[in-house]
């Protein structure tokens, strides 16, 4: 069984960094899942797509609210993923999860529609406060 755990959130001052980190277990993992993506969903707001790859393109797709801020990266054994967030904004406050998926879909096909297009594993989240 699959299972996801993400870590590195907590409070942070505007222009602030933090790095997140999605650690994948279970059988098959690496040979199985092609797909990562960051999530967010800040209260009262819906679930927004933040950054998404597919490691078969490895062209990765981030939303037109971080992109050239937060980086979406994964180590060698492919086994766990960062999302490196600079110059953190209070708006860029919620819980962020991580999701993975089979599929040989681009990134951002993900990010738009993560349940259409099979990504269905999906961490508890971890969160990130930015405020002064």
């Amino acid at each position: 069984q699959l299972q996801l755990m993400e870590s590195g959130g907590g409070l942070v001052q505007p222009g602030g960094s933090l790095r997140l980190s999605c650690v994948a277990s279970g059988s098959g993992f690496t040979s199985n899942y092609y797909a990562i993506g960051w999530f967010r969903q800040a209260p009262g707001k819906e679930r927004e797509g933040v950054s998404c790859i597919n490691y078969y393109d490895n062209r990765p797709f981030y939303a037109d609210s971080v992109k050239g801020r937060f980086t979406i990266s994964r180590d060698n054994a492919r086994t766990t993923t960062y999302l490196q967030m600079n110059s953190l904004k209070p708006e860029d406050t919620a819980v962020y999860y991580c999701a993975v998926g089979r599929g040989g879909y681009s990134g951002s096909y993900y990010c738009v529609d993560p349940h259409y297009y099979g990504m269905d594993d999906w961490g508890k989240g971890t969160l990130v406060n930015v405020s002064s």
